[in-house]
C-alpha cells in the first residue's frame, strides 16, 4: 500500500480529479496549500505598491492506493497536471504500513 502526494497548480485540479476517477481512484484528500520551489514567486502591483508573492497557492492531493494501482494513478497525474512550465508541481510516493477503516475495522487494502 502506498501514499501518493501530489502538489499541483490550482488550475489543474479538475482535470487531475477526472483522470484519477477514470483510472478507478475513488477517494482522495484535497488541501489548499502555499509554497514555492524553483519558481520562487513573483512580484505584483496593488494600488500602486509593488510587493512580492513568494508563497504560491497550490493544491495538495493525498491518495492512498494498493500497490498495483499506483503507477496508473501517477501517470494520470503526470499527463493532466503537466504544462511543461516551471511550477507544475511534484509527486511523492511513500510506503504505508497499515490502513484501518474506523467504521468496521477493516484493515489493509480493504480499508482503502
Amino acid at each position: 500500500m502506498k501514499k501518493v502526494e501530489a502538489i499541483i497548480q490550482t488550475s489543474r485540479l479538475n482535470a487531475v480529479k477526472e483522470a484519477l476517477q477514470e483510472t478507478g481512484v475513488d477517494g482522495m484528500t484535497v488541501s489548499e496549500v502555499r509554497g514555492h520551489g524553483r519558481q520562487k514567486g513573483h512580484t505584483e502591483v496593488y494600488r500602486g505598491n509593488e510587493y512580492t508573492v513568494d508563497l504560491i497557492p497550490k493544491i495538495k492531493l493525498e491518495i492512498f492506493l494498493p500497490d498495483n494501482v499506483v503507477e496508473q494513478a501517477v501517470q494520470a497525474i503526470l499527463k493532466t497536471a503537466k504544462t511543461g512550465k516551471i511550477g507544475d508541481g511534484k509527486i511523492f510516493i511513500s510506503q504505508v504500513d497499515e490502513a484501518i477503516r474506523i467504521r468496521n475495522e477493516e484493515r489493509g487494502d480493504l480499508a482503502l
